[in-house]
Formats: C-alpha cells, sequence, structure tokens
C-alpha cells in the first residue's frame, strides 16, 4: 500500500472521528477506525493502521483506576480465550483473498449496531462467567483474526456481568489493550506489517488523541446516549457498504 496523500487524508480523517468517538462515550475508536478505512484498503492493512493509536488510547484507560487486579482475576478467563479464539483464526484476515475479511468486518459492524440500537440488555450470572468468559473470549478471538474488530460477543458480555460504571470503563480499556496485542500478533505472523503502515500506525496516534480531546471537551455538551444512536447508524450504514461491495 502506497502511502499516498489521499491515504494519509483518510487517516487522519477516520482517527480524528473515532478519537471523537472514545472521548464522547468511552469506546469506538477500534470500531469506527477499521469502518472507515476497510472501506477503502484492505481490513489486513486498516487493522495493522489502528495497533498504535488503539494502544496509545487504551493503556491509560486500563491501568487508571483501582480495579485493574480484580478485573484480571475476574476477566482472565476470557482474556486467555481471546488469544486462543486468535490462534484459531490466524491467518483469515491475512490471507491473499481479502473479500471474505472484508464481509465478515461489514457483518460485525452490523450486528454490532443492531445490538446497540435495540438496546437489549443482557445479563449473565456471576456463577456461568466461570465457563461463559472463556467462550466468550474464543469467541471474540475468532472474529477478530477474521475481521480485525474485537467487540462482538466481548462488549455485550461486560455490559451484562454487573459491572459499576467505573469498573466497566476500566474493564473496556482492559479489553481493548489486551485485544490489540493480540490482533499485532496475528498481524506480524501472517506478514501484514510492513514500514509503511508501521508509520502510518504511529502517525495515527496524533489524529486519535486530538479527536479524544475534543470529544472529551464536548462530552458535556452532547447527550451520549444521542450520540450513541447516530454512531450506530453510521456503523450500519458502513457495515452495509462493505458487505454490499464485496458481494457485487
Amino acid at each position: 500500500m502506497e502511502s499516498s496523500v489521499a491515504i494519509i487524508a483518510l487517516v487522519v480523517f477516520a482517527y480524528l472521528l473515532a478519537g471523537f468517538v472514545k472521548g464522547v462515550i468511552g469506546m469506538g475508536l477500534p470500531t469506527v477506525a477499521m469502518g472507515i478505512l476497510a472501506a477503502v484498503i484492505t481490513p489486513a492493512q486498516a487493522a495493522a493502521i489502528l495497533i498504535a493509536p488503539s494502544l496509545a488510547t487504551n493503556v491509560w484507560q486500563m491501568v487508571a483506576g483501582p480495579y485493574f487486579l480484580g478485573l484480571i482475576r475476574r476477566l482472565g478467563g476470557m482474556l486467555l480465550g481471546m488469544f486462543v479464539g486468535a490462534w484459531l483464526g490466524n491467518g483469515i484476515i491475512t490471507g491473499s483473498n481479502a473479500k471474505p475479511a472484508a464481509i465478515g468486518l461489514g457483518i460485525v459492524l452490523i450486528v454490532y449496531a443492531l445490538i446497540g440500537l435495540s438496546k437489549v440488555k443482557f445479563s449473565v450470572s456471576r456463577a456461568s462467567e466461570v465457563w461463559l468468559g472463556p467462550s466468550v473470549g474464543v469467541g471474540t478471538g475468532l472474529v477478530m483474526a477474521a475481521t480485525g474488530v474485537f467487540v462482538i460477543p466481548a462488549l455485550p458480555y461486560l455490559q451484562a456481568i454487573g459491572l459499576e460504571k467505573d469498573e466497566l470503563v476500566q474493564a473496556l480499556g482492559l479489553h481493548f489493550t489486551v485485544s490489540t496485542v493480540a490482533l499485532a500478533l496475528v498481524l506480524w505472523d501472517g506478514g501484514a506489517f510492513n514500514l509503511s503502515l508501521g508509520t502510518l500506525s504511529l502517525f495515527a496516534i496524533v489524529p486519535a488523541v486530538l479527536g479524544m480531546y475534543a470529544g472529551q471537551r464536548l462530552r458535556k455538551r452532547i447527550s451520549p446516549e444521542t450520540f450513541r444512536v447516530y454512531l450506530y447508524v453510521g456503523l450500519l450504514a458502513l457495515g452495509g457498504l462493505l458487505v454490499g461491495r464485496n458481494l457485487i
């Protein structure tokens, strides 16, 4: 992939918007950035660019709070399962045919958006976490290895296990950080990194952080719930575009 002016401009736009979304609602950077970039470049290339800004914007969220060790113990099975799923799905996103990964990404965006728009509330008992957590981890790892996105089924699960608001924020930071590391290993093993993509990934940190700062500043002036609706509608449209253009 050539680092053309058009691609650089797209990366700036994608990460300004994705960072803004994360600044307003505390999540969404990987999903938004992947959805936008994969409409123009391959999912593997988009995922490679994702690594540095995702780590830069989630590590602090992961460690900033008193729940880190407790979350490690509670979510350890899910996080380990994610590496198993990533290993099982290794080679899908980095394969020579990018269409299956693009279609898969589109489907994941559509499912994620529909769950968000439906406002379905799941509930998981503490006893069920012992076996369900690792299963969710394996499923998330498989989806991630195929599409570069790690929100399904992990996010509905994290929202269903009864975490307090601050715990959930820190849990999301932990999940996104560990998922990014697992994704980086998948891409590295599949030879999806090169100097151009690595440079773009580091460069993307700047618009991501700027967008996040702007989103945090405007959070009090924007209704997060209304903003989520617009986000899900946008992801639904992106998902439909990805599926449609790769099936034709």
